[in-house]
């Protein structure tokens, strides 16, 4: 009879014994509380919301970034085509109120911005 009783008692006869739908949230006994089912539900809310979160991710902002970048790509090789056909930088009249220098800058030739780039930025010499 001792026997019965032990072997009743081991963990696999009591998994086994214990209803299966005892309760939704699985929680029993002094841990089936209104903080325990609430913390159990939002578990549940927050694996259906990454999931949802994950697969937007994937199948919408992926794709989007790549058309996106596929589409600037483009939009960056018609500008410098259509650059190329341009009258050249030398020969553009230079007006009076570009590049005015009351001093030079402390850095390379002192004529130049920070942000100077040849193939874009002219500035005639002071005859």
């Amino acid at each position: 009879m001792q026997r019965l009783a032990q072997s009743a008692r081991s963990p696999a006869t009591r998994s086994s014994i214990r209803r299966p739908y005892s309760s939704e949230s699985g929680l029993t006994g002094p841990q089936d509380n209104a903080f325990n089912r609430e913390r159990e539900a939002v578990k549940h809310h927050a694996d259906a919301t990454s999931d949802t979160w994950r697969k937007l991710s994937i199948y919408v902002v992926i794709p989007a970034v790549l058309i996106g970048a596929a589409n600037a790509w483009t939009l960056w090789n018609e500008h410098w085509e259509h650059k190329a056909h341009d009258t050249p930088i030398e020969d553009k009249p230079e007006y009076q109120y570009q590049n005015i220098r009351t001093k030079n800058f402390f850095w390379g030739d002192g004529d130049k911005t920070l942000f100077w780039n040849d193939k874009v930025n002219y500035h005639k010499p002071a005859e």
